[in-house]
C-alpha cells in the first residue's frame, strides 16, 4: 500500500515538473518573441577607401636660386619680384670693365699673331679666349628657363661675392611633391594614379592631382624606416596656393566604394530564397538582394536606399558564421559573394546555405 502510495507521489511530482517545464518554455518563446519585435535595425552607407596617406610639401616645376658667379659690383638689376621672364634673360649685370679689357686686348693679339706668329700659337689663343669669354658671362645673372621672379634682394651698387643669392626664379606652370611611401605599399603604385590634396590655406577644398612616378632605390629614414619618395604633381591648383604649403593627402589605389550596410538579423528568406525585410515603421515588406558582409552584416545590393529602420526577422544563434570571418572594411575580410542574413530564426537561410 505505501509502495503504491509513493509511486503516486512520484507521478504526480514528474507530472508537475513536465508542467513547469512547458510553462518555462512558453514563457521563454514569448519573451524571445517579444525581444525580436523590439529590435531594429539602420541600413547605414559605408564608405570604403583604398587609399594609401601621405603629407608633406608642395614645391614649383622649376626653382632657380640666383647667385652671382663671380665679385664684383652690381652694375645694373633689369627686373624686380614678380615680373615674368625668359629663358636666357639678363636679370642683373656685374660691372665688366675688366673682364672687357681683357677679352678686347687679347682680340689685339690674336690679330697680330695671324701675322706674324704661328699655327700653333694662334690655336692657343683662340683656346684662351673662350676663357675670358666666359668670365665676360659669368658678370651676369641669367633665367635658366621662363618662369616668375620669386624675390630679389639686391641693388645698384651692391657688393657681391660669388654664390652669394640674390633671389630665386621660379616655374609655377605646375606644383611637385615628394613623398614617402612604406617599402609594403610601393608595389600598389602605378603612373597616374588619382591623388586628393588638402591644404591648411584651403578649408573645405580638395586639389586633385597624380603620380608621376618614384625611384628604383629605397631610402632609410631617421626612424629607421625604409620608404621610398615618389613624386606626385598638381596641374591645375588655385592662386592661394604657393610653393612651400603643407598638404595632406591620398593616393587613389582605387576607386571609392559606398556601401548600404544592415545587420543580416534584419534579412529573412521566402520559401523560394528570396531575401526581405521588413520596415519597423510602416510593417512593410521589401524585397532585397544581398551580398554577405563579415561575420554579422550584409551588403544591401538592391531594394534600399539607406537610412531605413528595419525589424529583426531573424535571431542570432550560436551555430552561425565563423566569428573569424569579415568582410571588406572588417576584421578578418571574408570574400565577398553568397547571400547573408542566414544564421537561424524565422526565414531561416536561403535554400542551399
Amino acid at each position: 500500500m505505501q509502495k503504491k502510495k509513493l509511486i503516486k507521489i512520484l507521478a504526480i511530482s514528474f507530472g508537475g515538473l513536465a508542467v513547469l517545464a512547458g510553462g518555462l518554455i512558453l514563457i521563454k518563446s514569448l519573451i524571445s518573441s517579444k525581444n525580436t519585435e523590439n529590435v531594429t535595425y539602420t541600413v547605414n552607407k559605408e564608405v570604403y577607401e583604398n587609399v594609401i596617406e601621405i603629407s608633406g610639401t608642395v614645391a614649383a616645376a622649376q626653382e632657380q636660386t640666383l647667385q652671382a658667379l663671380s665679385d664684383g659690383t652690381v652694375l645694373a638689376v633689369y627686373v624686380q619680384a614678380g615680373d615674368k621672364v625668359k629663358k636666357g634673360d639678363v636679370i642683373l649685370q656685374l660691372d665688366d670693365t675688366t673682364e672687357q679689357y681683357n677679352l678686347a686686348k687679347h682680340d689685339y693679339d690674336m690679330a697680330t699673331t695671324r701675322i706674324s706668329g704661328s699655327e700653333r700659337e694662334l690655336k692657343l689663343m683662340e683656346t684662351q679666349r673662350l676663357s675670358l669669354v666666359q668670365k665676360i658671362a659669368d658678370r651676369q645673372v641669367v633665367a635658366t628657363f621662363d618662369g616668375v621672379i620669386a624675390d630679389l634682394d639686391v641693388a645698384v651698387g651692391d657688393s657681391l661675392e660669388a654664390k652669394d643669392t640674390v633671389g630665386t626664379l621660379v616655374n609655377v606652370d605646375y606644383l611637385t611633391a615628394e613623398v614617402e611611401i612604406a617599402e609594403a605599399d610601393v608595389q600598389k603604385l602605378q603612373i597616374g594614379q588619382k591623388v586628393s590634396f588638402t591644404f591648411s590655406a584651403l578649408s573645405n577644398e580638395t586639389i586633385e592631382g597624380y603620380v608621376t612616378g618614384w625611384p628604383a632605390i629605397g631610402e632609410v629614414t631617421s626612424r629607421g624606416a625604409t620608404v621610398v619618395n615618389a613624386k606626385v604633381r598638381i596641374d591645375d591648383y588655385p592662386e592661394g596656393i604657393l610653393p612651400n604649403f603643407s598638404f595632406t593627402g591620398k593616393i587613389e589605389l582605387s576607386p571609392t566604394e559606398e556601401n548600404l550596410v544592415v545587420s543580416r538579423y534584419a534579412i529573412a528568406y521566402d520559401s523560394d530564397g528570396q531575401a526581405y525585410v521588413q520596415l519597423a515603421k510602416t510593417g512593410e515588406t521589401k524585397n532585397v538582394s544581398v551580398q554577405r558582409y563579415g561575420s554579422d552584416y550584409v551588403k544591401i545590393l538592391e531594394g534600399l536606399k539607406g537610412g531605413e529602420i528595419l525589424k529583426q526577422l531573424t535571431k542570432p544563434k550560436s551555430s552561425g558564421w565563423n566569428k573569424n570571418q569579415g568582410g571588406p572594411g572588417m576584421p578578418g575580410g571574408a570574400p565577398a559573394g553568397g547571400n547573408g542574413g542566414f544564421g537561424g530564426g524565422a526565414g531561416g537561410p536561403p535554400p542551399g546555405m
